[in-house]
C-alpha cells in the first residue's frame, strides 16, 4: 500500500522505535478512541520520550494516519491468505469461520479497527479520510480477487458483477463487526456473512 506518511530515512533501529510508537498508538486508539489518546498517553505505552514521537512524526495526525496505515496491513496480512486462494465454496466459509473466531475470542471488543478509526475521523480531515479509503479500497481489491477466482474456477457466472459482490461483502463485514461489537455476541456478525455469501451463491452456475 502506498505510505501517505511522509518518508523517511530511518536506521534498523529508527524502524523499530517508530512501530514501537505506532503499535502503541494503535492499540490506545482502539481502547480508548483517537480524541482519547494522547501523545503523553502514548510515550508512557511505547516507552519513549516526547522528542522521539516528534523526531518520527510532525504531530498527532500523522501519528493517526500511520495506525490507519498499519491497521490495515494487520488486517489485510490475517485475511489475504484466506482470500487470495480461493478453491470454491469452502474457501468462503473458512474466510467466515476466521472472522468470526477473532470476534468470539477478542470477547466481541473492539470491532473492526479500521471501521472505528473511520468512524471518529472520516469527516474530520481530508488527508485522513483519503489514508481510510485507500485502506479501504485495498481490502476491497482483495474481495474482488477472491470473486474473480470464483468465475475463473467456473463457479460464478461471468456476467456477475465482480465489483458490486466485492462491495456487497465489504459491507456485510463492516456492519456485521460493527452489530457484534453492540451485541457482544458473534451470532449477527456470522448471520451477516453468511447472508453476503448466500448473495454471492445466487450467482452460482
Amino acid at each position: 500500500m502506498t505510505q501517505t506518511v511522509p518518508a523517511r530515512s530511518l536506521t534498523a533501529k529508527g524502524e523499530r522505535t517508530r512501530a514501537k510508537i505506532v503499535d502503541a498508538a494503535a492499540t490506545l486508539m482502539l481502547g480508548d478512541g483517537v480524541a482519547g489518546t494522547t501523545i503523553e498517553g502514548v510515550c508512557a505505552a511505547a516507552g519513549v520520550g516526547r522528542s522521539q514521537v516528534y523526531h518520527y512524526f510532525d504531530d498527532k495526525n500523522e501519528l493517526v494516519r500511520a495506525v490507519i496505515e498499519r491497521q490495515a496491513e494487520l488486517i489485510l496480512h490475517g485475511q489475504e491468505p484466506h482470500l487470495a486462494h480461493i478453491e470454491g465454496w469452502q474457501s468462503w466459509e473458512a474466510w467466515r469461520d476466521y472472522v468470526v473466531e477473532i470476534q468470539r475470542s477478542a470477547g466481541c471488543v473492539g470491532g473492526c479497527p479500521l471501521g472505528s478509526l473511520a468512524s471518529e475521523l472520516a469527516d474530520d480531515d481530508e488527508l485522513t479520510r483519503q489514508v481510510l479509503l485507500k485502506s479501504f479500497q485495498r481490502w476491497e481489491r482483495a474481495f474482488r480477487g477472491a470473486v474473480q477466482q470464483m468465475k475463473d474456477l467456473g463457479l460464478l457466472r461471468q456476467d456477475a458483477d465482480t465489483a458490486l459482490l466485492a462491495m456487497t461483502l465489504l459491507g456485510a463485514l463492516q456492519g456485521g463487526l460493527l452489530l457484534c461489537q453492540t451485541w457482544k455476541d458473534v451470532a449477527p456478525l456470522e448471520s451477516s456473512l453468511n447472508g453476503a455469501i448466500g448473495y454471492l451463491r445466487t450467482f452460482a452456475v
